[in-house]
């Protein structure tokens, strides 16, 4: 398999593993040879109740047997998709409450910028620096990383990066501007924290210039923070809500949630102003409201600060210079970058799965599944430490 892996699928990097998996559990992964790895990554946030739980693989089991696909998304209502916006809608603040269903995170991302300008009647975007929102040609266009943009130019005009949690440059913010774009924690750029002063500064900026504020929670959201979604944790409302990765328990959604008034926009002037066929599919609008309804009982979400702080005691290591990231959204921070790519792999190897960051170079990233136990925080983190070590002392 491995040999057919290189010669017949499109590759993304020079260096990828490509574990032979076999099947998987629970918090675990298992290959082709038998061998069990403790996965810390949960397939990078996308499974906040661990690998086919069974919730979800029950709930996709008995659409199957109704109905798959039928119709492209917003002709014939569907139970599963229309009680899964509704959901969606519990969970966020007023006027949030309508939610247009995609494939992807960044599938909705380009949605939310189409919107963006239709409401406002503006064309200027301002994202962060270090932002990453996902690899089409919009949402590639909100990055400010020229190394992976240069290949792909011209991609969209007027788009301005101002920096992650810094007031002045807040005045970039203007009356040209349709949206500002942000991820309600910095993922990629190394699970940056955003000050609480400076959301609200924000907000305050946006309703002044009559900008849209659009938060990504792709990565954050599902309860991994401590809350359904992280901005909530704040005392602000924006005006978009993207969300997608652990939606869906493991099968590939996205969501744009916004006003009823601005999300109606999409279906005049032009009609089908988005449009998408497999949005709101039925089998995996069934595992998402699955995911989503498993959350909301129980203690998982309620005993993500507990696993934090196990995480955090388990981690203190001098040669790990700061953990970074709240929730089960974590990052252990090295001295430099010259071995991480290495620790990961050897981790790997003693049966455990951590990953890397997009820009952030030193960090391990920390995202399992919110069904981690606490002996098994304790079991990753000392095999961590242990490889650590090897490579620096």
């Amino acid at each position: 398999m491995k040999q057919d892996f290189f010669q017949f699928q499109a590759p993304t990097t020079p260096f990828a593993p490509a574990l032979e998996v076999s099947h998987a559990r629970g918090n675990y992964i298992y290959d082709v040879h038998g061998n069990e790895y403790l996965d810390c990554v949960a397939g990078v946030s996308a499974l906040p109740l661990g690998h086919c739980h069974p919730a979800v693989t029950t709930a996709i089991k008995k659409q199957v047997d109704l109905y798959m696909h039928v119709m492209v998304y917003g002709e014939y209502a569907q139970e599963p998709a229309v009680e899964l916006c509704k959901k969606i809608a519990q969970h966020m603040p007023e006027p949030l409450q309508m939610t247009y269903l995609v494939n992807s995170g960044t599938e909705a991302m380009e949605a939310a910028i189409k919107l963006a300008r239709r409401v406002t009647g503006r064309s200027e975007l301002i994202s962060m620096q270090k932002a990453y929102h996902g690899n089409t040609m919009g949402s590639l266009s909100l990055m400010d990383y020229e190394e992976r943009k240069a290949p792909f130019r011209p991609l969209l005009p007027q788009v301005k990066h101002i920096k992650f949690n810094c007031m002045s440059q807040l005045n970039l913010i203007t009356s040209l501007t349709a949206a500002v774009i942000i991820e309600s924690i910095q993922g990629g750029a190394g699970f940056i924290i955003p000050h609480a002063s400076w959301l609200k500064a924000l907000k305050t900026k946006c309703e002044q210039t009559g900008a849209l504020l659009i938060i990504d929670e792709i990565q954050p959201g599902m309860g991994r923070t401590g809350s359904m979604f992280y901005f909530t944790q704040h005392d602000i409302i924006p005006d978009m809500v993207i969300t997608g990765k652990g939606l869906a328990g493991g099968l590939p959604i996205g969501a744009l949630t916004a006003s009823v008034e601005h999300l109606n926009m999409f279906k005049e002037a032009p009609m089908l102003g988005h449009i998408t066929t497999f949005g709101g599919n039925p089998v995996i609008a069934s595992a998402a409201l699955a995911t989503m309804t498993e959350l909301e009982k129980g203690d998982l979400i309620k005993d993500v600060r507990i696993k934090e702080l196990r995480f955090r005691e388990s981690l203190k290591n001098k040669n790990i210079k700061e953990i970074r990231g709240t929730g089960l959204m974590l990052a252990a921070i090295l001295s430099d970058d010259q071995y991480t790519a290495a620790i990961v792999d050897e981790c790997r190897n003693r049966g455990v799965i951590f990953f890397l960051l997009l820009f952030e170079k030193k960090a391990v990233r920390i995202t399992p599944p919110l069904t981690i136990t606490q002996d098994e925080i304790t079991k990753s983190c000392a095999i961590l430490n242990e490889v650590i070590n090897e490579f620096y002392d």
